[in-house]
């Protein structure tokens, strides 16, 4: 029984080449492998296959509509705003994305992000570097308040696998952990009034979707409603925070840190207003946090998997339908 050709459109964002593709290969008869694909490229990459995996790569209705043939795409991600959803359901193309794998890696960087800032390690680093150490009276720095976590709020911004996740480590260490309610509701039972959480949280991570919902959901204000001290960790989507203003807090020292992991557009121009070099106590890593090789694995073989049940008829992790 044919099963027909796939195509990864970048494969790199997965798979700089240490990773194990048995699995994925054995799931078609064929695969056009590409490490990037231009937007130009795109169409004419995705004519002819009967499955598609995009990670970053944007499906939009003119490519789906010229993909004949297509039958499943599926998205090397959780998030899926790169997909023309309504395009794919009309023209009756199934979206499957891949999930939970990699909320030990993400949850290992927040706690990474969050104890590296409730130290004021970034500050303690540039006064070293800056000779401060050198020229103190004393055998050590410490002129900037380190806290420690045990004892502290960690307020949680999404109630998903990774949010879960982050919380569990974050109470390992001894804090006491929150997860907001949507924005304007009242709370469900396990979760606190999303105000309220921003109002008490020592650390406030970010575990949401990018939606229309949630775009610029931290912004001047809710930077204003934090303490003074209070660290903020966003390794979910960059448009969820309001950058600019996120920039201007840290530099007046309305809340003590920021970690962040992800930028409004990745990857970003040297002149982001977060790569700006005159911004204290701020962390930027480049969307990196689940990307160790275990979950790149886990990725990569769960794609596998979601093709699989595709071919026998009871698709997993369907999207938009």
């Amino acid at each position: 029984m044919k099963r027909g050709k796939g195509v990864f459109l970048d494969a790199e964002t997965i798979d700089p080449g240490d990773l194990d593709r048995d699995s994925l290969e054995s799931s078609l008869d064929a695969w056009d492998w590409h490490s990037h694909s231009s937007p130009s490229e795109v169409p004419s990459r995705t004519r002819g296959a009967r499955v598609v995996i995009s990670n970053k790569c944007p499906l939009e209705r003119s490519v789906l509509a010229g993909a004949s043939g297509l039958e499943l795409v599926a998205v090397a991600a959780t998030g899926t705003n790169n997909i023309d959803l309504d395009a794919a359901r009309e023209q009756g193309i199934t979206v499957c994305n891949i999930r939970d794998y990699c909320s030990d890696a993400v949850a290992q960087h927040v706690i990474s992000l969050s104890l590296c800032l409730l130290g004021g390690l970034p500050w303690y680093r540039d006064r070293v570097r800056r000779g401060d150490w050198s020229r103190a009276r004393q055998f050590c720095l410490m002129d900037r308040p380190i806290r420690q976590a045990r004892g502290l709020i960690f307020g949680v911004i999404g109630q998903g696998a990774l949010g879960r996740a982050s919380g569990e480590l974050a109470r390992q260490l001894g804090m006491h952990v929150m997860f907001a309610e949507h924005k304007g509701r009242d709370p469900r039972a396990g979760r606190v009034r999303f105000e309220e959480v921003l109002r008490q949280a020592d650390v406030l991570s970010i575990h949401c979707p990018l939606t229309a919902e949630t775009r610029d959901l931290i912004g001047a204000g809710e930077l204003e409603h934090m303490k003074s001290d209070a660290v903020l960790i966003n390794t979910a989507r960059g448009g969820i925070v309001d950058e600019r203003a996120l920039a201007d807090a840290l530099r007046r020292g309305a809340i003590g840190g920021a970690g962040v992991d992800t930028l409004s557009e990745e990857p970003p121009p040297p002149d982001h207003p977060l790569l700006a070099d005159d911004i204290p106590n701020l962390i930027v890593t480049p969307h990196n946090a689940w990307a160790s090789r275990t979950a790149r694995q886990a990725a990569l073989d769960q794609l596998a998997e979601v093709i699989e049940a595709f071919l026998a008829g009871h698709p997993v992790n369907l999207v938009g339908s």
